[in-house]
């Protein structure tokens, strides 16, 4: 049979799992595989008593994922919110795997997300051969994760139909949902909790309403705050995709990445890092997550059509990809910043010269 992909996180980091668990000291709430604690050491990473170490998952602020982990402890959902390519989905996936065991109960939030994606649905042939019964209903992960008391992940709620939106509000404060054309419903075993994911972007979009935004504690998940806090984010992540894809490169150079993650920072702050030159940001996010593809993009270049070693020339086409959205306005501020910022620094050249080449 051929290899998974991508495992999900439970599958992936089993071993880490299983180590918590086996050293585990806290009190754990019910149907919780982990304590509190150890869910944040999941997260954060850390040695454990028996010198097993626990690699970060999210490297940012840790009193944040102290406060999402203890908001699913309680009766109020837990919604991230931030810039697209902040780790949302990520760190929901990761808590939800420590936290239940089970990262898989997701609804995807799309224009055409409808109630029937978050409460239940039915099995037509069966509904008309039978008429409402329990064999004709359709389960949702919802649905699922309230009968198991797991946590239920729903990506991307603001782009979900405000109408179709609401329907959370029962679920999460009454922890039921009724099913009328049985004259039944389900309640909520403990464990239960809705983790939610919003991108600001959308903001605008299908905003939540105040009754569902009650519902929710919010934890907004910033960009990476240091220079060295991004690339390392960006360093491990590359080497999670290379282990993954089994890609014949070599490991990029820990100077490369920097100086990708220092293109994004500067144009998306409009400055340069060292505050002397003042910028045109382009109309992308240049995310954490762009950048990982770009490196990522460079290494499979550099593995199949070039020597193996990430260089200038394997990068500068996702660099580009990235930055240049709009082929007009974006082009221009690609342009600028390389003869004010990149043309100028000496250690650049070679990107400058592969950029050059590129337009």
């Amino acid at each position: 049979m051929s290899e998974i992909l991508r495992q999900h996180a439970e599958h992936q980091f089993a071993e880490e799992l299983h180590e918590l668990k086996q050293q585990e000291s806290h009190p754990i709430p019910e149907n919780w595989q982990l304590s509190p604690q150890s869910v944040v050491t999941y997260l954060m990473g850390g040695k454990l008593k028996n010198g097993f170490e626990i690699k970060p998952k999210y490297i940012g602020n840790r009193r944040l994922m102290e406060i999402a982990v203890a908001t699913l402890a309680t009766d109020r959902a837990l919604l991230l919110y931030g810039l697209p390519g902040t780790a949302k989905s990520w760190v929901s996936e990761h808590i939800a795997a420590a936290v239940s065991g089970n990262s898989t109960y997701v609804v995807q939030g799309t224009a055409g997300t409808g109630e029937e994606a978050i409460r239940y649905g039915w099995n037509y042939a069966e509904l008309l051969a039978k008429g409402p019964s329990q064999s004709a209903l359709v389960e949702t992960p919802v649905m699922r994760a309230m009968r198991e008391g797991k946590i239920a992940r729903i990506e991307e709620l603001t782009r979900i139909g405000s109408d179709v939106q609401d329907t959370l509000i029962t679920i999460l404060s009454e922890k039921t949902l009724p099913v009328p054309e049985l004259n039944s419903e389900i309640q909520a075993v403990r464990g239960f909790n809705v983790i939610a994911t919003a991108n600001n972007r959308d903001k605008g979009v299908n905003e939540l309403s105040s009754a569902l935004k009650r519902r929710f504690n919010t934890v907004i998940l910033p960009l990476p705050a240091t220079l060295a806090e991004e690339t390392e984010i960006v360093r491990s992540r590359v080497a999670s995709f290379q282990t993954a894809m089994k890609l014949p490169a070599e490991a990029p150079a820990l100077a490369e990445i920097n100086r990708i993650v220092t293109i994004f920072r500067e144009l998306r702050a409009g400055v340069t890092s060292d505050n002397k030159t003042k910028l045109k940001s382009p109309t992308g996010t240049l995310s954490t997550a762009e950048a990982i593809s770009v490196v990522n993009n460079g290494m499979a270049l550099s593995a199949y059509f070039g020597d193996g070693n990430l260089n200038a020339n394997d990068l500068i086409a996702g660099i580009l990809g990235a930055v240049v959205k709009d082929p007009v306005q974006d082009k221009i501020v690609w342009q600028e910043y390389l003869e004010t910022v990149v043309k100028q620094r000496d250690d650049w050249k070679d990107l400058y010269r592969a950029a050059r080449d590129m337009l």
